[in-house]
């Protein structure tokens, strides 16, 4: 098509030019690009240039639209950021409310749980105890009737007890007949004897079951009694008959015989029966006994149990379950496990402050007896240093007291000892004793003089001395000028009697010289003794 041919050439096949279609753009090269640069001409280097400079726009504006959609990249991003900054934070307080809105739902589920809990123990404490006021009630009823039972049975045995003992009447019986047969012969009564003990064959007597009761309704037992009587009496009939009567025997004889086997054989059955009926009493009655025993074990049993239970519902009164709220961070625990608070107790915070005050004030109390104890230990350090102190004086005085007694004692110490009037005559010695100094001090001072007008007189003389040296000397030098004089003459004259003259008239002279020394150093000697004296 024409017009679409048209706009491809014209506008790249759009109606608006965008942006991003400046990096599409292609600027394509001169064809002489590939000719060397020598080979180009002037109207080639313009068109190159202007090549270049097209490029180098379009660089530019490519560069520009990069920096703007890099500007733009940044401000989208930094709204993202903000944006998502946001979305966290409002999730953040959304999930916080959600967790604040579970915790209390939490709370609230676990209070009502804990109630219903209560609640049910509760019940199935007094449902529990109520079985065992009834089970109580049954018990205390059945223990009453087997009381009345035990009462009964101890009235029967006590009426058994005090009835007449058949068994000694038994005994009685057969101790009477030989007296009532005294009149028979001795033979024929040891038959009559064996014949009175043979008793006939007849059924035994059964015990009754255990579960009778021995008090109640005896007509069976009584009946049973009878039968076993009529039973007896027949079988006695039996032995009562003539022919088993001894030969030689009265009739009469024969008859009482009979007469007193049958309630000698009564008397025994009687006995026999009281005997089973006692034997069924006894043990009814012990049976009785242990159930009443068993009975008591039972209703302590109850008790104890009621008695768990009153103590198990006053813990659940007073053991109640309190939930706590505490914030995070405020409680601390010394291990990351958490505390078990099921023995914990809530007091008063009156009370932990009273024990709080209760506490400092016995501390105080101790701190008072400590600094007491400490003040008293103290004063006793003091009383045995000073009693150390007084020791050691003791001790001194005892070593002067010693010394004392070891002293020599000199005539001043006896005049003093001696004398009533001591210091008077100490100062009248003073007195005596400044005359003389005073005495002395004039001497001393007229012997200064003296000594000062010796050292006068002596220091003339040594300036005499001194003068008269002094002139030694020059003729001394004038002396040996001449010696030398004369040696030099003698030696030239060669005369030793000459020299030997002069030699010990030098002698001499040096002798007198030293003499004359010796003088003026112990008159200066003198001098100083005199000097130091004045002094």
């Amino acid at each position: 098509n024409e017009r679409l041919r048209a706009l491809n050439d014209m506008m790249g096949g759009v109606l608006e030019v965008k942006k991003e279609d400046i990096l599409k753009i292609d600027i394509p090269p001169p064809p002489f690009i590939s000719k060397p640069e020598s080979a180009w001409n002037e109207e080639e280097k313009k068109i190159f240039r202007e090549y270049e400079k097209k490029v180098e726009e379009l660089n530019e504006e490519k560069e520009k639209h990069r920096r703007a959609l890099e500007a733009e990249l940044k401000k989208l991003q930094a709204s993202i950021q903000e944006t998502t900054q946001c979305f966290d934070k409002t999730m953040c307080k959304l999930f916080e409310r959600k967790v604040n809105s579970e915790m209390v739902i939490y709370q609230e589920e676990l209070k009502i749980i804990n109630i219903l809990y209560s609640l049910l123990l509760d019940e199935e404490l007094d449902t529990r105890e109520a079985a065992l006021h009834h089970f109580l009630k049954k018990k205390r009823k059945e223990k009453v009737s087997y009381c009345l039972e035990c009462f009964c049975v101890a009235d029967l045995l006590l009426d058994l007890y005090r009835s007449p003992c058949l068994e000694l009447q038994a005994a009685m019986l057969e101790s009477d007949f030989r007296k009532d047969f005294a009149d028979v012969p001795a033979y024929i009564l040891d038959r009559l004897f064996k014949l009175y003990r043979r008793r006939p064959r007849t059924q035994k007597m059964k015990m009754l079951p255990d579960t009778s009761s021995p008090y109640g309704d005896h007509s069976g037992s009584a009946e049973d009694y009878k039968e076993a009587l009529t039973l007896l009496m027949k079988a006695m009939d039996e032995l009562d008959k003539p022919e088993h009567m001894p030969n030689g025997l009265d009739p009469s004889l024969w008859d009482r015989f009979c007469l007193a086997r049958r309630n000698k054989m009564e008397s025994e059955q009687l006995v026999k029966w009281k005997a089973l009926t006692l034997a069924e009493m006894q043990a009814f009655l012990q049976r009785r006994m242990d159930d009443d025993e068993k009975m008591k074990s039972e209703i302590g049993h109850i008790f104890q149990e009621l008695t768990w239970l009153r103590e198990e519902k006053m813990k659940l009164q007073l053991n109640l379950t309190v939930q706590f709220l505490l914030k995070q961070g405020q409680v601390e625990l010394e291990s990351t496990e958490l505390p078990d608070f099921t023995d914990a107790i809530l007091i008063n915070k009156t009370v932990i402050e009273e024990l709080n005050c209760s506490i400092m004030a016995e501390g105080e109390k101790k701190v008072a007896s400590m600094v007491e104890c400490k003040d008293f230990s103290k004063g006793i350090f003091q009383l045995e240093w000073e009693h150390k102190k007084m020791k050691m004086q003791i001790e001194d005085l005892k070593q002067k007291a010693q010394d004392i007694l070891t002293l020599r004692i000199s005539k001043d110490h006896q005049l003093f000892l001696t004398v009533l009037n001591y210091d008077s005559r100490i100062t009248h010695q003073v007195s005596m004793m400044e005359q003389t100094l005073s005495v002395i001090d004039k001497l001393h001072k007229k012997n200064v003089k003296n000594c000062q007008k010796i050292i006068k007189e002596l220091e003339k003389c040594i300036s005499l001395k001194k003068q008269a040296n002094y002139e030694l000397s020059l003729e001394l030098k004038e002396k040996l000028v001449s010696v030398s004089e004369r040696k030099h003459i003698f030696e030239a004259a060669d005369t030793r009697l000459v020299s030997e003259k002069i030699a010990r008239q030098r002698y001499r002279e040096i002798l007198k010289q030293k003499q004359l020394q010796d003088d003026v150093r112990e008159q200066k000697e003198q001098f100083k003794v005199l000097r130091a004296e004045a002094e």
